[in-house]
Formats: C-alpha cells, sequence, structure tokens
C-alpha cells in the first residue's frame, strides 16, 4: 500500500509539472491556467464560490467526478453521489 500511495503522489507531481509547462510554453497572452493535460483537468486560477458549487454540488450536471476547482483531478458531485447512493441503499433493503 505505500507504494501505491508513492505512486499517486508522483503522478499528481509528474501532471501537475506537465500542467504548468503546457502553460508556460504558450505566449503570455495565451495562458489561461485551466485545461488538461494527458486528459487529465487542470485549473490553477482562484476558486471562485460559483466554480466551487458547480464542482462539488451541481445537481444539473450528471458526471460524478466534475473538473476540480483548483489543482489537477476531479472533484466529485455530491448532488449526483448522493441521489445514486440513496436509491443503491433503498434497492438493497427491499431484498
Amino acid at each position: 500500500m505505500f507504494r501505491l500511495g508513492r505512486l499517486v503522489r508522483l503522478v499528481a507531481l509528474l501532471l501537475t509539472l506537465a500542467a504548468v509547462a503546457q502553460e508556460l510554453n504558450k505566449p503570455e497572452a495565451d495562458r489561461t491556467w485551466h485545461g488538461r493535460v494527458a486528459g487529465v483537468p487542470y485549473d490553477f486560477r482562484w476558486p471562485t464560490w460559483r466554480r466551487i458549487r458547480d464542482a462539488y454540488w451541481n445537481p444539473g450536471d450528471a458526471r460524478i467526478f466534475t473538473d476540480r476547482v483548483i489543482g489537477v483531478g476531479w472533484a466529485i458531485n455530491l448532488a449526483q453521489v448522493l441521489p445514486r447512493m440513496r436509491n443503491a441503499y433503498l434497492r438493497l433493503s427491499e431484498r
């Protein structure tokens, strides 16, 4: 398990470095500080309450994994997870 944790941290570090390098390779006027690297979303902009809400509580978005508000990776849309957990619990309790 220790090796898996180290591997996850290493991959996160490499993705972060790649995302920063990707932005720095753009002309300064074209740098947005958010996008994707190797299919993984990144966002280095200052977070706003709207982006936080949209990442962690967005009933209008059917995805469970949404783009992270700051950093590299995904956030969990709890507005989609909770009803699914509730439905799964109800189905299991009927058995």
